[in-house]
């Protein structure tokens, strides 16, 4: 999944406004226009696109976790030389949104995936991990699809339904 895809469908998921998504790379340090933020986020055959880096992503995850956390009072270790992949943006979404397993479980159900906990703890364990395992770009549109879902969910103890299966709010 190329970068540019994963920030459209994470606005749309969190329904960010174009403000919100200029405040998030702004959080990480990262200054970035408005007009080239459009460019960000339009289709690969629009014209005007333009491709997102790895580390203007990596900035965007980590002004989404400043954007929903808060930022950290220490100085945290750079991470410009970890290489972005499909795990990585999950662990960081995760830790943005500040989720746990079973809401994570949820999400992946929402988007019409089934994977289990020990399957989901593998996605998140170090890279040489004997259990480790790799987070494929299906997985991760079917959370992207899951977490739109998850958010948009109803507030006051209402149910929604996907494919006849019901999940009451919490």
């Amino acid at each position: 999944m190329i970068a540019n895809d994963f920030l459209r469908k994470i606005r749309y998921s969190l329904n960010l406004k174009d403000t919100e998504m200029i405040q998030i790379f702004h959080a990480s340090g990262q200054e970035i226009e408005k007009t080239h933020l459009k460019s960000l986020l339009k289709k690969e055959d629009e014209k005007g696109f333009v491709l997102c880096s790895q580390p203007l992503l990596n900035a965007f995850l980590d002004g989404l976790i400043i954007f929903y956390r808060g930022s950290l009072n220490k100085t945290a270790a750079p991470d410009e030389q970890i290489k972005l992949n499909n795990n990585s943006i999950l662990r960081k979404v995760r830790i943005a949104l500040a989720y746990q397993d079973t809401d994570m479980l949820e999400i992946f159900k929402l988007g019409e995936t089934t994977v289990s906990k020990s399957e989901l703890s593998a996605f998140f364990r170090r890279s040489g991990h004997k259990h480790y395992k790799e987070c494929g770009d299906q997985f991760l549109r079917h959370f992207l699809q899951g977490l739109a879902l998850y958010k948009k969910r109803p507030v006051r103890g209402e149910t929604i339904s996907i494919q006849e299966n019901v999940w009451p709010k919490k």
